[in-house]
């Protein structure tokens, strides 16, 4: 992959269109699971990737799971559905009313964070859903220091330049879809307008600027998290440390995370590629990875198990031919994996790997 560039992936994109019903529905399960999963687990969520499957594409809740984090997950796949339905709509221009209802559904509410200082005493303060912060706030890097972001006094001016920069620069046209969605989402990172869910609300906006312009949508995967946070880091360390600076940045301004970015894009978009056009039964998908697997047998074992989820170890011997034995060994891994894993109650193979 590393041979690969932008302009070879988008070219291979391309080559595909246009995709076929199947292709498009095939193409919007998969990253339907992977955003979600891979944006929330960034942010903490602890459900795992098979959770957020089952609770996105079948509306349940298997295993042991956090109520908050089960909601969030569910309000961060409508808030993935109204972005996209927004960006359809390509005569009506971003608005920063949008990014607040944006924000209002991913938080559904105001809660309270308490936190307990030193000495036993507890203070505590209220995030607000859908409205720009009221308090400082800042971050600590990874190298120990302190970022401060826009004050709650400079927000509401910031963001409006930020939108009315993204939507006069989209309509000039001198930035490509991927500079433009690199630097708004560097610019609004700076800002960091809300108490909280700032990440998830770039990550979506991020993607509501590539699908404008007819891109395929991409993930940043929660595994490679410190990569993200580096390529944020380098580029803050460029710009400086003003919040007014890093919230007018240009584009020569950000190369370490437009870097990172075309990378990201380009791995992402040709993964997709992968993804519906390699016809390889042995060939599967997990979480933006692809699985080649160096025997038969497990495509064996995966196709019975979603074809019969009861399967026992004796009837998938009779379905496969493969040996017992050699059935638990593959399992095992396939488990030690995540690929698969079996119900509690029912007794049911759930199939988490696609191909």
């Amino acid at each position: 992959m590393k041979y690969l560039n932008l302009k070879k992936a988008l070219a291979a994109w391309l080559d595909l269109q246009p995709l076929s019903e199947k292709d498009r529905e095939r193409l919007s399960r998969r990253f339907t699971v992977d955003f979600n999963y891979n944006s929330n687990h960034i942010e903490g969520n602890t459900l795992t990737y098979g959770q957020t499957e089952i609770l996105l594409l079948f509306g349940k809740v298997i295993g042991e799971a956090d109520v908050r984090d089960v909601q969030e997950m569910t309000a961060s796949n409508v808030g993935l559905r109204m972005m996209t339905d927004e960006a359809a709509m390509k005569e009506i221009p971003l608005t920063q009313n949008f990014i607040r209802t944006l924000h209002k559904t991913l938080l559904r509410d105001d809660y309270t964070v308490y936190h307990n200082l030193p000495g036993g005493m507890q203070t505590s303060y209220v995030i607000h859903a859908g409205q720009y912060k009221t308090r400082p706030n800042s971050v600590i890097t990874r190298y120990g220091d302190r970022f401060e972001y826009a004050s709650p006094e400079e927000t509401p001016s910031l963001m409006n330049d930020l939108v009315n920069w993204y939507n006069t620069a989209e309509q000039e046209g001198k930035l490509s879809p991927v500079e433009l969605a690199a630097l708004f989402h560097y610019r609004y990172i700076r800002i960091h307008p809300f108490e909280d869910g700032n990440g998830r609300i770039a990550r979506l906006l991020v993607n509501y600027i590539l699908t404008r312009h007819d891109y395929p949508m991409i993930v940043i995967r929660s595994r490679k998290r410190n990569e993200y946070l580096e390529a944020l880091h380098q580029t803050d360390i460029e710009v400086g440390p003003l919040p007014n600076d890093g919230a007018h940045a240009s584009i020569n301004d950000i190369r370490p995370f437009l870097r990172y970015f075309n990378d990201l894009v380009a791995t992402e978009v040709y993964n997709d590629v992968l993804f519906l056009s390699e016809k390889n039964e042995n060939v599967w998908w997990y979480d933006g990875e692809r699985i080649a697997f160096r025997t038969p047998n497990y495509t064996k074992i995966l196709n019975a198990m979603r074809t019969q989820p009861t399967l026992t170890l004796a009837d998938m011997k009779a379905e496969t031919g493969i040996s017992v034995t050699a059935i638990q060994k593959l399992l095992a891994k396939l488990i030690s994996k995540k690929y698969v894993e079996r119900g509690d109650k029912d007794g049911s193979w759930r199939v988490f790997v696609t191909q």
